[in-house]
């Protein structure tokens, strides 16, 4: 770790928890490659997407039990 990044390292640790949770998102959104335009619309979009497969029902919902216990058979296997 160079000086700089340990030197920067120190003061955030000096900051209070909220401060340091913010900086750390900062910091990994930063590392994205190319964030999406309009991240909300693509949310909408899926969620009505899959809002309209449940109605229609094209897709069936499982319920967590379900989910959780073949998980669990297969962890055992």
């Amino acid at each position: 770790m160079s000086t700089l990044t340990n030197d920067l390292f120190k003061k955030a640790l000096d900051l209070n928890e909220n401060d340091r949770a913010t900086l750390a998102g900062i910091l990994i959104e930063s590392l994205e490659e190319k964030p999406i335009e309009d991240v909300e619309s693509v949310w909408r979009a899926e969620v009505s997407r899959r809002l309209q497969e449940l109605d229609s029902g094209e897709v069936e919902a499982i319920s967590w039990e379900d989910v959780k216990a073949c998980l669990t058979k297969r962890n055992n296997e």
